[in-house]
């Protein structure tokens, strides 16, 4: 076989002879469901990638989160693939997440390495930081997510931080529950939209000793805001990697660390070692379950300024779908050193959670109330209403005191038909609710 490696004298004739793949849907940890499904309940779908090959002994396994992954597996993808050595194909980032993570798994068990020796650059740590991650939440329900982490090893956590909740509430919350050592990531995905809006409430959080960096405070396109802020700012300033951008903000050195993000390996690799040659610091953001967080750890090992906490969401959900839990000690997560992954498929809770569709379950009609702090409640019918509100149409303050965001369930009731009929129109006042509509 051409380019086939000699291994002990014998040479190897590895070929990929199928290609499966299949869709489970695992369910969220139960205190964050509620949450996640407000805007992020489609990462549970996840599609399988088996890949077996021409030696009996090695079988790799991928997974796509079908709605989020930077790229889907397609079918001319798996045609072209099969019949072919799986080492051909390591560096295509257009494979799709799940046959990438795949292929890499079966060419490292055939040469007998982790996944980490066939990246081409050394390994620089044998224990990645790795961070909790929770999506907009009360502030009591955030310490009970930082209770768990500290009980399974984490000391770090990156919350996302929206108008809706009083984030300084928030992060005292957490601060209350956790020790000095316990770092606290705030992401506000641009809500704070300007650095005027924005210097204030970032100054004022440097009151507590846990917050670790400020995540895209601004809109991610302000590069001229991003200056102004950084050197206005007590704590680091993190933006996510864009190739279009990344000249200007280096040349201004308007940021201190970025999220590295939204490709496959080869992407991954080029966008950190383009921080690292201006020594900038970052972290991995690959979500998934415990085959992506071991996919991950593979190139935190070798990427020598991946030393901000890696973010793969594993903790939301209620199986990490590997027989071996990923060992987390004093907020490091081991990287794998068995061949391929390194880690072990549960076939047994790959099956439980089998489904027969991609398509995102139905989650419940709910009237969202969001309590500005001051006497005033605005109403909506969904959590993408509520953004634009805030953010696009810029409607609400950025960070208001004693905010709160509390939601309700259809009841089956016409007055609850009918109000959230009116809210699919527009947002409402609580002055505008009809008396008798549900509040």
């Amino acid at each position: 076989m051409r380019g086939a490696p000699n291994i002990g004298g014998k040479r190897m004739t590895l070929r990929v002879t199928d290609i499966e793949r299949f869709v489970i849907n695992v369910p969220f940890r139960h205190r964050v469901r509620p949450w996640n499904e407000l805007l992020v309940a489609k990462w549970g779908v996840i599609e399988i990638i088996k890949v077996t090959t021409s030696s009996r002994d090695i079988v790799g396994y991928g997974e796509t989160l079908v709605h989020y992954t930077w790229q889907q597996v397609a079918d001319e993808t798996v045609g072209r693939v099969i019949g072919t050595n799986p080492a051909e194909h390591l560096a295509d980032d257009s494979l799709g997440a799940g046959l990438q993570m795949a292929l890499y798994d079966v060419v490292g068990q055939a040469l007998g390495v982790p996944m980490y020796r066939l990246l081409s650059e050394r390994k620089v740590r044998d224990w990645c930081p790795i961070s909790w991650w929770n999506t907009k939440m009360p502030a009591d329900l955030l310490a009970e997510e930082a209770r768990d982490a500290l009980a399974e090893g984490y000391l770090a956590h990156k919350i996302k931080v929206r108008p809706w909740f009083d984030v300084r509430e928030q992060v005292q919350a957490i601060s209350d529950v956790t020790p000095e050592s316990y770092l606290i990531d705030l992401d506000w995905n641009g809500m704070l939209r300007t650095p005027g809006e924005a210097l204030p409430v970032l100054r004022e959080l440097d009151a507590w000793s846990r917050v670790g960096l400020f995540e895209s405070p601004i809109r991610q396109d302000d590069v001229i805001g991003h200056a102004h802020l950084r050197g206005r700012l007590p704590r680091p300033l993190a933006e996510h990697f864009r190739k279009d951008l990344f000249p200007v903000w280096m040349r201004d050195d308007s940021l201190d660390a970025f999220v590295v993000f939204g490709a496959g390996v080869s992407g991954l690799m080029r966008q950190g070692q383009l921080a690292a040659s201006f020594n900038k610091e970052f972290w991995l953001q690959v979500v998934g379950t415990g085959l992506t967080t071991a996919f991950t750890l593979h190139m935190g090992a070798v990427l020598s300024h991946a030393t901000w906490p890696m973010v793969t969401g594993m903790n939301t959900l209620a199986d990490d779908l590997i027989v071996e839990p990923i060992e987390i000690q004093h907020g490091l997560a081991r990287t794998p050193e068995r061949p391929g992954l390194g880690v072990t498929v549960d076939q047994e809770a790959i099956e439980k959670y089998r489904v027969d569709t991609s398509d995102v379950p139905e989650t419940p009609l709910r009237i969202l109330r969001f309590d500005l702090g001051d006497g005033r409640r605005r109403y909506y019918a969904d959590m993408l209403q509520l953004w634009r509100d805030c953010r696009e149409d810029r409607n609400m303050p950025v960070q208001p005191r004693n905010a709160s965001l509390s939601f309700h369930d259809d009841d089956g009731t016409q007055e609850f038909a009918e109000t959230h009929r009116r809210l699919r129109s527009a947002p409402l006042w609580d002055m505008d609710l009809a008396p008798a509509a549900w509040t």
